[in-house]
């Protein structure tokens, strides 16, 4: 799928706010259907997850608390269930040098965190369930 670069947007997010939820609350509030985005910060705890391949859905992993540097926070914006879908993939630092990633859970509380996010235009992109995976993902290029 061919697309063209939309708007872009940076700022910040909310102190205590939910880190997944003030993400979608800026694409919701931007009408932002398609785009990608990074943020950089430190947050209070987080909860990541990851996907069980033979469960087929996603189950906590790590329910973290403490003070992290968000080493990486990057993701994808499209269209799931005619609703704003945000997918985010983050890595954390702890005081000590160990890293924690996965994905992004609804539970990450934001003590400080910027985000720059990339609008594209163009068609919409509407994950669909994905039998061999269980997923919701990106229809495959015809």
């Amino acid at each position: 799928m061919q697309v063209s670069q939309g708007r872009i947007f940076i700022g910040r997010l909310p102190t205590s706010g939910d880190l997944l939820e003030e993400l979608t609350a800026v694409c919701n509030t931007n009408h932002i259907r398609l785009g990608v985005f990074a943020v950089i910060g430190a947050l209070k705890g987080v909860k990541l997850g990851y996907y069980d391949q033979n469960l087929q859905r996603y189950v906590e992993s790590c329910d973290l608390e403490g003070k992290f540097e968000i080493t990486s926070c990057i993701g994808n914006i499209s269209l799931k269930d005619d609703s704003i879908f945000v997918h985010a993939h983050i890595t954390l630092g702890a005081h000590d040098g160990k890293a924690f990633g996965g994905h992004l859970m609804p539970g990450a509380r934001i003590f400080a965190a910027e985000y720059h996010i990339q609008e594209f235009l163009g068609k919409d992109l509407c994950r669909t369930f994905d039998e061999p995976t269980g997923l919701s993902l990106w229809p495959m290029e015809e």
